[in-house]
């Protein structure tokens, strides 16, 4: 008899690290503050991240490196099962402002002024959603499908937890990079010391034009992302910027008149123009496309997760599970309660203005898309949820229903943005609540006490995340060249496309049928079609840390080698993200006290060299992540050679 088949046979299933029937610390007040404080910290670097280049990044590996480093390392008394609560509160509120900052900023767009208050209950409402909804699943996503759904973040920070178990010697990679990204910005950003963006025009190529953002987080995150998706963004703004663009400046610039939707003449806009008023809407189409498609690729895994959930409610849940530690869930009859006070409060609360039609649709597609992305993240992993089209899914088909029942002024696009924004939250949520979950399955944490470090991770998120976004907003504008927003842009298009039909459709398919074009070639587009909506200078930073990663890639050391390093250097990537994001929000305070003037020492002493001194010392902060993962390989693989040959 196979494996496979003793065990089918005998139903078992993977032992966890630490046994159901033994007592360990857990869910303890030193866990749960540390977990608090991270969660703080690491929503306001997602939400400055994402709010810059439309993505953002999983603190989970990060959180719980940090966790062992301080209750393993300096305070000599945590537990794996404390370290797994710590990652499990940080990243949930993580994913919260992720959500967030795809639709919530739409609403300034508008010129609305969302107050904290109303962010607050849409971030709330959201997240509480995504978890409760995802509790009934666990067992049937989480145990039982263990050989089918590998949910590859949660699996790999388990192996971290259990690997930290002798000792959290890998934390000096997160705050070694946390410092340095930290003082780059201070230095750049702040003071001014050294110019933090560079840009030339292309001579004799009028409106194209090539540029770098020298900021530490865009050098993680293309490591972090690798080089396939760091060269398809740059791919998609090398087709906006040195294509699109020179080609409306070719062909517009005799043309006295402005061509609709710029106010100006071609002629008058300089590159910075033309991307404003055109090349954001050919890239809005293709992103949408991309969004699209990746929710059509996943539709047989829809249907299968949606058909094997409901089997489990209709017959699982009848069942009492067995009263061991590891399968403690929250009683369904608490989150059944808890769930409909929720959708009930959407209804009602005045804060939250959809109304009671807005509520049920937010039942219906909340459920439904929590089940998709509880099942497709199982899979592809969180990185590839396509969180976007299910949210340009739900954003249409509200804004469908609303202007049927005649609801199309600014009040019906104010609500079905809210609908959109507590769906995208909880799918958001929901996807990191599985990959937590996974990680205790393989620790052997509770989950019951899993699901209630969620809810605190969440209710900390949300009363922090409203104050984020308007405090990066006042200091430097939401759609700006320093926060473009990408995905709230384009929700927001969706939106004002369906209820007042006045969007420039003809570049909206220009960058749909753009898209398209890198479909049929069996590439996935979403990263092209986000490249093609920011400016490139966001593109290219990316791409050196994507060389950074195909570097060590590419190294002939031992497969072990390269795992473990590529950890180390994701590690510092993680921290590069994070120091970059939390000077960034501190600059943005200053700068609302008018404070922030008085530390700018300025560039102006380098002359004609300021672009060239900017380079090199982003050239110094790459030479560093390539130290922290390929060139310590290196030099390991080196001296173990060198002692063989001695």
């Amino acid at each position: 008899m196979s494996q496979q088949e003793i065990t089918e046979e005998t139903n078992e299933k993977p032992e966890p690290y630490v046994a159901a029937d033994k007592s360990m610390a857990e869910f303890t007040p030193k866990a749960i503050i540390l977990g608090v404080i991270m969660t703080v910290v690491f929503a306001a670097a997602n939400a400055y991240l994402g709010l810059k280049v439309g993505m953002t990044v999983s603190a989970s590996v990060p959180a719980a490196v940090i966790s062992m480093g301080i209750l393993r390392g300096v305070l000599d008394q945590g537990t794996i099962l404390e370290n797994n609560t710590v990652q499990t509160i940080t990243s949930a509120g993580t994913s919260l402002a992720a959500g967030v900052i795809f639709t919530v900023p739409a609403l300034i767009l508008w010129g609305v002024d969302p107050s904290m208050i109303k962010i607050f209950f849409l971030s709330l409402f959201g997240g509480v959603l995504g978890v409760l909804f995802m509790i009934p699943l666990r067992k049937f996503l989480i145990v039982d499908e263990h050989e089918n759904l590998p949910y590859p973040e949660g699996t790999a920070c388990g192996e971290v937890l259990i690997a930290g178990e002798e000792g959290g010697a890998k934390s000096k990679y997160v705050f070694t990079g946390m410092g340095i990204g930290a003082i780059y910005k201070l230095f750049s950003g702040g003071m001014k010391i050294w110019k933090d963006a560079v840009e030339w025009a292309i001579p004799g190529y009028k409106g194209a034009a090539i540029g770098f953002d020298l900021y530490p987080s865009l050098l993680g995150v293309g490591y972090i992302i690798g080089p396939k998706i760091a060269v398809r963004m740059l791919a998609g703004g090398t087709l906006g910027w040195l294509v699109f663009m020179p080609l409306i400046a070719k062909v517009g610039g005799g043309l006295s008149q402005p061509l609709f939707p710029a106010s100006q003449p071609i002629a008058e806009l300089g590159y910075w123009g033309i991307w404003d008023n055109y090349i954001r809407y050919v890239g809005a189409g293709g992103v949408a496309l991309g969004g699209v498609v990746s929710l059509i690729k996943a539709l047989p895994t829809i249907v299968e997760s949606f058909k094997a959930a409901m089997g489990e409610l209709t017959t699982g849940l009848a069942k009492d599970a067995k009263k061991v530690r590891t399968n403690l869930d929250l009683s369904i009859k608490w989150v059944g309660l808890g769930a409909l006070a929720v959708i009930l409060a959407i209804a009602f609360v005045p804060q939250v203005p959809v109304g009671i039609l807005g509520a049920a649709i937010v039942t219906i597609f909340g459920f439904f898309f929590v089940t998709v992305s509880s099942r497709i993240v199982g899979i592809v992993g969180s990185s590839s949820n396509p969180a976007s089209g299910m949210t340009i899914a739900t954003l249409l088909a509200t804004s469908l229903i609303m202007k049927a029942v005649g609801w199309t002024d600014k009040t019906g696009m104010i609500a079905a943005l809210s609908v959109g924004a507590i769906v995208c939250i909880a799918v958001a949520v929901a996807g990191d609540t599985s990959q937590d979950l996974k990680t205790g399955f393989l620790v052997g944490a509770t989950p019951k006490k899993q699901q209630i470090g969620e809810l605190i991770g969440i209710l900390i998120s949300a009363i922090f995340v409203g104050g984020i976004v308007l405090m990066l907003h006042q200091a430097y504008g939401i759609a700006t060249k320093q926060l473009p927003a990408p995905q709230a842009n384009l929700m927001s298009m969706v939106v004002k496309g369906v209820m007042k039909g006045n969007l420039p459709w003809a570049l909206v398919f220009t960058g749909v049928f753009s898209a398209l074009v890198i479909e049929m070639f069996g590439i996935g587009s979403l990263p092209f079609a986000v490249g093609l909506y920011l400016p490139i200078h966001l593109s290219t930073p990316i791409m050196i840390g994507g060389l950074i990663k195909l570097a060590l890639d590419k190294k002939s050391i031992s497969k072990e080698a390269r795992k473990d390093k590529n950890e180390s250097g994701v590690l510092f990537a993680s921290g590069l993200v994070a120091g970059d994001a939390l000077v960034g929000i501190l600059l943005s305070a200053l700068a609302l006290k008018g404070w922030h003037t008085a530390i700018q020492v300025g560039s102006g002493w380098a002359g004609s060299a300021a672009n060239i001194i900017a380079l090199g010392t982003f050239a110094v902060l790459a030479y560093i992540l390539w130290r922290n993962s390929v060139g310590a390989t290196l030099r390991e693989e080196h001296k173990d050679s060198t002692n063989i040959t001695g």
